[in-house]
């Protein structure tokens, strides 16, 4: 009985401990990290635990977006969608700047799915003024419908 009892304990210690390893926004994330943890999650989205990638990528989007895309599991549905779901588990991307305020971002993200196929994103995060924990904090306020731009070679 104590044998299993600790197996339990390590067990719910290691997923404690997982959960523990996804980024919260704070203030000293640039708006091009923000997207680049984002994107970086998707990229490996089941490698903390299953769809952690997903949830990363939920921790920095905006309250404002998260009305309009949540709860959670819903935002879970809308990436593993048609429209979307070439984010998971993609193998490679690029951002580049578009331009930028001292209240907004706006980038162009490149993706490269899995099956070797681009796909161009317009992405914006905005810097939260409102009281709270997420003050000063760059957070996703839009992501566009992907334009697919061909395959690699």
């Amino acid at each position: 009985m104590k044998i299993v009892f600790k197996i339990l304990f390590l067990l719910l210690m290691t997923i404690s401990f997982s959960y523990a390893e996804l980024l919260k926004p704070n203030n000293s994330i640039s708006p091009k990290e923000v997207i680049s943890i984002q994107l970086s999650g998707l990229k490996d989205n089941d490698l903390v635990y299953k769809d952690s990638g997903i949830e990363q990528t939920w921790n920095f989007a905006h309250p404002n977006n998260k009305r309009v895309t949540g709860p959670l599991d819903n935002f879970k549905r809308m990436i593993k969608s048609e429209s979307y779901q070439m984010m998971i588990n993609h193998l490679n991307h690029t951002i580049t700047e578009l331009g930028s305020s001292d209240k907004w971002a706006q980038f162009e993200v490149i993706i490269l799915d899995k099956n070797k196929i681009y796909h161009k994103f317009n992405w914006q995060v905005e810097k939260y003024t409102m009281d709270g924990s997420l003050k000063n904090c760059w957070l996703t306020t839009m992501v566009s419908s992907p334009i697919a731009l061909g395959s690699a070679i």
